[in-house]
């Protein structure tokens, strides 16, 4: 086991043989669902969204956005298609969105790029069969830290019924002298104003967070401190911990039925996110 609890390829057993399944299960999505690969929304490169849609889609769908992980520096829509698997067959249109890498980018432009997706998706939800007040969003590790983004109290009312967040990051601090230092090379102002932790978020948003039992304590003690401070805000937020997963694992199996995680997103979808804001 390596000494960095944030380097992931060091305590997850077949790291690679994982992220392969998840491509290939992304590719079959996109051969098998129907979908409208590309959709710009923004006008920079890469600036842009895949939309997947249910069977028999009709109007007033749910909307959901699932935002990818990778520390902020690596993967691609493309590589996570498969979680429209279990969006859409909960009932709603999955939108997989791209954003700018670090180092590259800064973390300021993409915090920028997902609120423009947000805003693209409510903007034009009628487009997709869909209705802005049935919005929700889901992130993986560093797709949850920007998902929380999303429902910032600075944007309230966000329009964001509820969030689902698996195996995130909610304190950048540590980062700064893990492996990622040099890459990702976070200065004190943006761990300041890009810590969830240290953010004000939209009561009218409910929260779902989720790590694996086999993830590294880091992010298994952030998710339930960041669970209290949400609910200290006055938002509805609830952890947990699926059994005998790490942190690549519940992503994948975000997309394989029967699994608990697939179980959980899509009663998410189904339940939650159908409602109307508060």
């Amino acid at each position: 086991m390596g000494a960095d609890p944030f380097r992931i390829r060091d305590h997850v057993a077949g790291f690679d043989d994982i992220v392969g399944d998840i491509r290939a299960r992304s590719l079959v999505t996109r051969r098998t669902v129907a979908m409208e690969a590309n959709v710009a929304y923004g006008r920079e490169a890469g600036e842009t969204l895949d939309i997947f849609l249910p069977n028999g889609a009709g109007s007033d769908m749910p909307i959901h956005m699932f935002i990818h992980g990778g520390y902020w520096r690596m993967f691609s829509k493309e590589d996570y298609s498969c979680v429209a698997e279990t969006v859409t067959r909960a009932g709603a249109v999955a939108a997989i969105v791209d954003y700018s890498l670090m180092p590259m980018a800064k973390m300021d432009v993409l915090v920028g790029q997902v609120l423009k997706a947000k805003a693209f998706l409510l903007a034009h939800a009628g487009r997709f069969g869909a209705t802005p007040n049935r919005f929700s969003v889901s992130g993986h590790s560093a797709g949850a830290h920007l998902a929380t983004f999303l429902f910032n109290r600075s944007v309230a009312p966000s329009g964001v019924i509820a969030a689902f967040l698996l195996g995130g990051i909610y304190d950048l601090e540590p980062l700064q002298t893990s492996f990622l230092r040099d890459e990702i090379a976070l200065s004190d102002e943006e761990v300041r104003l890009f810590t969830p932790m240290r953010q004000e978020h939209d009561p009218a948003t409910r929260v779902t967070i989720m790590t694996g039992e086999l993830e590294t304590n880091p992010f298994k003690t952030q998710a339930n401190a960041f669970r209290d401070i949400l609910a200290a805000q006055g938002l509805e937020a609830r952890a947990s911990q699926v059994a005998d997963g790490d942190h690549m694992s519940t992503v994948r199996d975000l997309a394989v039925v029967g699994t608990p995680v697939a179980a959980a997103l899509h009663a998410f979808i189904a339940n939650d996110a159908n409602e109307k804001p508060r």
